[in-house]
């Protein structure tokens, strides 16, 4: 997959794909559906898979005192869209100057444009409730209105919903506020993950028998403080591979309290996964964080965390 920042004076190599326009973080179901369309249509025309998205969020930009709250960090978001066959991310900085940029340039500079660059896509998917374009003023409708004038074809998604809901990240994010990790994967297709390197920590879990690798959560959203049963991708090096796993989220008052933390102890694991990339899956919520009185008290809740944490991912299946 090619990342291409920016839409501006691009290789022809880099332009001309059939693409969906969108912020895409989680990369749920309504958003796989968005990608199969544009596949679909690709297909048909003979163009690369492409995706359209912005960093930093826009939401970031709008609400730059608001806490955490994405759901995957740009490169997760990158290695999910290309598991998922896209060709093109074109990635676009989202700062004041774009911002500003009203819907009708957006559609004539950014998404076709011509000797003066843009990206010359060929077609376009986009869900019926995106808005675009300075103060929000574009929509579908104005999408395919113009489309034709700039030789490209739009396609207009209609909202998803499956058991859990309306498939949305607003509604990720609420089920992982409650810690209700399998509704949050019938949005996802999959577990939530935290990601990111492998951090040296104090080295608490390890004297206690509990090794632990932690993550910090950066601009990721902080879910239900508490215990977690845990899927662990290790993403590179030698200890490439899935292990489960019991993860802990919260600020260890037991210790005393301090900023949010993850830590998740890999079962039968043995080796060195300082600096490794790992996508941790919070598959269920086991229990609320609590303080103990005594090293051994914790130790012997941290056994019986083990314990169910095991059970729980014996049975785990995403739901549909």
């Amino acid at each position: 997959m090619q990342l291409i920042r920016g839409f501006e004076g691009l290789a022809p190599g880099q332009r001309g794909a059939s693409v969906a326009l969108g912020n895409f973080d989680g990369v749920h179901r309504g958003h796989q559906a968005l990608i199969a369309e544009a596949a679909r249509a690709g297909g048909r025309i003979g163009a690369p898979t492409g995706i359209i998205t912005f960093e930093p969020h826009p939401r970031r930009f709008f609400q730059p005192e608001a806490p955490p709250f994405r759901l995957t960090t740009p490169a997760e978001k990158a290695r999910l869209l290309a598991a998922r066959g896209v060709e093109h991310l074109h990635e676009l900085r989202f700062d004041a100057g774009f911002a500003s940029i009203p819907a009708e340039d957006f559609v004539e500079r950014v998404l076709a444009g011509g000797d003066r660059g843009g990206l010359g896509i060929r077609h376009l998917v986009i869900g019926e409730d995106f808005r675009f374009g300075k103060d929000r003023a574009g929509d579908a409708l104005m999408l395919r209105n113009m489309s034709e004038a700039f030789g490209f074809t739009v396609s207009i998604q209609h909202l998803l919903a499956g058991q859990s809901g309306e498939y949305s990240s607003t509604a990720v994010r609420v089920h992982l506020e409650q810690g209700r990790c399998e509704e949050a994967a019938a949005q996802l297709g999959r577990w939530h993950g935290v990601t990111g390197p492998v951090l040296k920590g104090e080295q608490r879990g390890r004297g206690l028998g509990y090794p632990t690798a932690n993550l910090a959560f950066g601009e990721q959203i902080i879910p239900r403080y508490g215990i977690y049963a845990a899927r662990v991708e290790v993403l590179d090096g030698p200890h490439a591979g899935v292990f489960d796993g019991v993860a802990s989220i919260g600020e260890r008052p037991t210790f005393g309290a301090g900023a949010p933390n993850f830590e998740v102890h890999l079962f039968d694991f043995d080796g060195d996964l300082y600096g490794a990339e790992i996508c941790a899956g919070l598959v269920s919520y086991l229990r609320g964080e609590e303080r103990f009185d005594s090293a051994g008290a914790l130790t012997a809740q941290m056994d019986r965390d083990a314990a169910l944490a095991r059970t729980r991912l014996a049975r785990a299946a995403i739901p549909a």
